[in-house]
């Protein structure tokens, strides 16, 4: 957008005579500017790629978390104040303070981090269950298997763990028999 703005008025400042309709830097601002212009959807497509926009269980759920997170960082803003800007004029006297208003900034600083962590669980564990219960489900299982080595047992398990964590209609596990052994040719 720079690119189109320096194009559209620096010719013009430095000498009129340069916008003139078909001359050569006249011809060569267009193609500067034509150039600019298709490097917005090539930076959108870039955008949608790297910040997996085109994901939208990850937009759902990143906007269900920035909104449940803004919202409660409101609410705590707001009751912060209300309390400590009472509390000090209690005991000051003073109707404002502006250590109220960097207190409940700090407090906001402060709570970001954990607020999110809390509220990135709460959308994990109620709308994204499945997901969260079969990762925790299948890292038990793995660190239960490494300890088996009774196949039947084995396979018990893990057709216990997928009935809990994908729910299939039906599920069945098929073995495949060792080869016997040969000798090679000689």
């Amino acid at each position: 957008m720079l690119v189109i703005v320096i194009a559209g008025l620096v010719p013009d400042a430095i000498d009129p005579n340069l916008m003139l309709e078909g001359s050569l830097s006249d011809m060569f601002i267009d193609l500067l500017v034509a150039l600019a212009l298709a490097l917005i959807p090539l930076a959108f497509g870039v955008a949608i790629t790297r910040y997996r926009l085109c994901d939208i269980d990850v937009l759902i759920r990143r906007t269900l978390s920035y909104t449940l997170l803004t919202l409660g960082l409101a609410a705590v803003y707001f009751a912060s104040v209300v309390v400590l800007q009472t509390v000090f004029s209690l005991f000051t006297g003073e109707s404002r303070s502006a250590l109220v208003t960097v207190l409940s900034t700090l407090t906001i600083a402060a709570l970001f981090n954990p607020l999110r962590r809390r509220v990135q669980a709460f959308i994990d564990r109620r709308f994204y269950r499945s997901k969260y219960d079969a990762a925790r489900t299948l890292a038990g299982f793995s660190a239960t298997a490494r300890d088996d080595v009774d196949l039947n047992t084995l396979n018990e398990r893990l057709l216990a763990v997928v009935n809990d964590t994908m729910q299939p209609e039906h599920a069945g596990l098929w073995v495949r028999e060792p080869a016997a052994h040969t000798d090679p040719p000689p």
